[in-house]
């Protein structure tokens, strides 16, 4: 099949244009006609809430909210991951339980910063994250793309600092023996177990005893870092995300979900042991 090269191309245009114009038009009407704005939206295939929200973030044109707000919100933010990585395990102090309390102040400090520099490491992970792609969707010409690179350049330097290790040596080496001593009474307990009704009485109560001592600590090293990660990173890493805006929720502090492993932990002792006496009162009768 042959052309005329006199003859001028058909332009069928561009899915790009298009999308460009619907998104444009999106914007230019979903505050001031929102019938409008609806219609554009089942043009795109939008049908609930979560839609119209995905192509609000799609169709808005600045990879910044507030790009005059967001050099004093990433350095705060900045300086609230410094402040945390410094203070969230410091000093934690358990009273009440006589020449036990160290050792518990011990455990529930290492428990609070596993928790605090997994989350300020995981902060440091998403903030990098974010502040790549918003430079990559950037215009060349958008002074927006030039603060993001900054502060992309800067969060690659600094993120080893704040991914240390979770635990730490001194946990490492302590909680070897501690797990390996709790391992050896299980196990007593296990072979006492099979030796009678006393036994099985004695094993339920000392492996519910272990669990509740266990949920005990990861729920205060829960409690203290979610305090910690209120007082210092909350309030910077929402107003970062706020400031970059159109970029979902902020990370979320990891303690609730702790917190929650630590109570079923805790309650299972009651339920372990009632059972474990239920069941050997029964095998006392045959």
């Amino acid at each position: 099949m042959s052309t005329d090269p006199s003859t001028p191309a058909v332009d069928k245009g561009l899915l790009l244009d298009e999308l460009d114009e619907k998104f444009a038009a999106f914007q230019a009407f979903r505050k001031s006609d929102s019938a409008a704005a609806d219609e554009i939206l089942g043009g795109l295939g939008a049908q609930d809430d979560v839609d119209r929200e995905i192509v609000l973030e799609l169709s808005s044109p600045s990879p910044l909210g507030h790009p005059d707000r967001f050099p004093a919100s990433h350095r705060l933010a900045v300086r609230a991951l410094e402040v945390l990585d410094r203070n969230g395990g410091r000093s934690v102090k358990v009273r009440g339980l006589g020449p036990l309390s160290p050792i518990a102040a011990f455990l529930v400090q290492q428990v609070a910063t596993f928790i605090v520099r997994s989350y300020q490491g995981s902060v440091a992970d998403k903030m990098l994250d974010l502040y790549g792609r918003r430079e990559a969707n950037a215009r060349e010409d958008d002074p927006s793309r030039y603060m993001l690179m900054r502060a992309r350049m800067q969060m690659e330097r600094l993120k080893p600092g704040f991914k240390r290790n979770a635990l730490g040596v001194p946990l490492f080496v302590v909680g070897g023996a501690l797990f390996s001593t709790l391992l050896s009474l299980i196990q007593q307990a296990i072979v006492s177990a099979l030796s009678g009704t006393a036994g099985r009485i004695i094993a339920t109560v000392v492996i519910g005893l272990i669990m509740l001592g266990v949920g005990w600590v990861i729920l205060r090293g829960s409690a203290v870092a979610h305090r910690r990660i209120h007082l210092s990173l909350d309030g910077p890493i929402e107003a970062l995300w706020q400031t970059i805006g159109r970029c979902g929720d902020p990370p979320q502090d990891p303690s609730r979900t702790f917190a929650m492993i630590a109570v079923i932990l805790a309650l299972l002792p009651w339920i372990l042991i009632p059972t474990g006496l239920l069941v050997s009162g029964i095998a006392a009768l045959f």
